[in-house]
């Protein structure tokens, strides 16, 4: 399996371009586009729609529609958004006692995007107004009644997720092509993307944004909701249609339709964001917090083109420089940033709650082809920000005006996640190597902890060798494997020499008992410096 290392210099900040709609742009769409109702038997309104007027933006140069928001909106902070509630009684759908209902995000502070928001019910297609009456503006001061129909920041969708009593917020959608997620007993943490266009490069990423919304009323007594949306950017376009399906591991159905106006030189599906600022295999001696991330590590398993795959984890770390590593394959069975580390005792933070973070793991529907997996890692000085982004790219990219036709399945997981078929490592720990009573600053140590079915049925005295290769900037000084006594685990020890610290170094490391592969392969990067 081929796999590059790239550290960047410099990775621009993201550039996010304002793609909003007016009111009477909105409404031009809406009755030239979509059908009030149906008439003559006129199929109902779906993705195929929402694909054909991606690929009519796509046929046109881009043009971005602004839409004014009053300037004491602009200018409210961060504690004032805050301050702007929408009032749960006035949910959409509440009235008719469905089991979805939907509460929408107000334009203001740095969410200035304008969307249009529709439901599907019976055929027909109904925009969604805004109403003022629907928020509590609390202590803010604001005076809404000057403002006209501002549309809508954003959606939120909600559901009786965790208790028949009250309906939780199992997702979101705010700011570009983010959402995020819930299963049963998590707390918001990473996020996922329609696309990422360009992450590294020397141009600057692009933001494609959801720029119009179709919800389709739900059943009475459904269990699932589908939500159409069209995509639009400068040199793309799409149609996207996602089912959610919420439980103890929520799932979402995603089938997408991509246009491209012009050449990319990246194009990231199914891209997931999060944040890691230092945990096991990076300690943090100012913070009283032992680890704080919302996901651990990445998880891979990649195709052989002939119906296997090879399961790989990579710590994530928080880097001093930007750091790229992709992953060459024939082939994606799936990936997944993942928040592995479920104890309390691990975070001691009791309002961040990291360990009830989601994990995300994404299943193609289908075959994505040859291609990589690319993570991108990014400095960070605080929880704030998100800075770990992993995505695939295919190798074969359409022209301009052709269609990209992508469908996968996420989960998102909390306690019980995928795993790899046979172990995997439950946590990786860094240290240092001594030289006559002094650290060795050459000399990089790992203790890594694994589980799984294939390591809790060896005999006691099974021989497991760890087997350990370090590329051309390392020497492996030792490497052991032996069982846990004080859990019945397993635990590697890793000693490497770097020989040039100006270099990466990458460890690639699994579990072996005689010619059989236990674990996954754990695989991590020492960068440079």
């Amino acid at each position: 399996m081929d796999r590059h290392v790239i550290a960047l210099p410099q990775l621009p900040s993201p550039t996010f371009v304002p793609l909003t709609r007016n009111v009477a742009v909105r409404a031009a769409l809406a009755s030239a586009a979509l059908l009030v109702g149906p008439v003559g038997g006129a199929r109902a309104f779906g993705f195929d729609d929402v694909a054909e007027r991606a690929r009519a933006l796509a046929s046109r140069p881009y043009a971005t529609v602004s839409a004014a928001l009053p300037e004491e909106l602009k200018s409210l902070g961060y504690d004032g958004y805050r301050g702007i509630r929408f009032d749960p009684k006035k949910a959409f759908w509440r009235d008719r006692a469905l089991p979805f209902e939907l509460q929408f995000f107000h334009r203001a502070n740095l969410h200035t995007q304008q969307l249009a928001i529709h439901e599907i019910a019976g055929g027909a297609v109904r925009p969604i107004a805004f109403d003022a009456r629907d928020f509590d503006y609390g202590t803010t001061g604001l005076s809404p009644q000057r403002w006209g129909d501002l549309g809508f920041a954003g959606l939120r969708v909600h559901y009786a997720l965790n208790t028949p009593s009250y309906k939780d917020e199992l997702v979101a959608f705010l700011d570009a092509t983010y959402f995020r997620a819930l299963g049963q007993g998590q707390r918001y943490g990473m996020s996922a993307r329609a696309i990422a266009i360009d992450t590294i490069g020397a141009q600057g990423e692009e933001f494609p944004r959801f720029v119009e919304f179709w919800v389709q009323r739900p059943a009475p007594g459904a269990r699932s909701l589908v939500i159409h949306a069209l995509l639009d950017s400068p040199r793309a376009a799409g149609a996207y249609r996602f089912t959610f399906k919420p439980g103890q591991d929520t799932v979402v159905d995603v089938q997408a339709r991509l246009y491209l106006r012009a050449a990319v030189t990246t194009l990231g599906l199914a891209p997931l964001t999060s944040m890691f600022l230092h945990g096991a295999n990076q300690p943090h001696a100012g913070d009283f917090r032992p680890q704080v991330h919302d996901s651990d590590g990445l998880m891979m398993a990649l195709g052989d083109g002939a119906g296997g795959a090879e399961w790989l984890w990579r710590p994530l770390i928080n880097p001093a420089q930007p750091l790229v590593t992709s992953f060459a394959a024939r082939e994606l069975k799936g990936f997944g940033l993942m928040q592995r580390e479920r104890r309390f005792s691990s975070y001691e933070d009791t309002e961040a709650r990291y360990e009830l973070r989601p994990s995300c793991w994404i299943a193609p529907q289908g075959r994505w082809g040859p291609g990589r997996l690319e993570l991108v890692q990014l400095p960070t000085a605080n929880e704030a920000n998100d800075n770990i982004v992993a995505y695939w790219v295919p190798d074969r990219i359409p022209e301009a005006g052709r269609p990209l036709d992508v469908a996968y399945r996420m989960h998102w997981q909390g306690d019980h996640q995928q795993r790899p078929p046979a172990g995997w490592a439950v946590q990786s720990r860094l240290g240092h190597g001594l030289a006559n009573g002094k650290v060795d600053p050459r000399e990089v140590q790992y203790v890594v902890d694994f589980d799984g079915p294939a390591l809790r049925g060896l005999a006691a005295d099974a021989a497991v060798k760890a087997v350990v290769t370090a590329g051309t900037n390392a020497q492996v000084v030792e490497a052991n494997a032996y069982r846990n006594p004080a859990n019945g685990d397993w635990r590697m020890t890793v000693r490497v020499n770097r020989l040039q610290s100006s270099q990466p170094v990458e460890l690639r490391a699994f579990l072996q008992h005689g010619n059989r592969a236990l674990t996954e392969t754990w695989t991590t990067i020492i960068p440079s410096g």
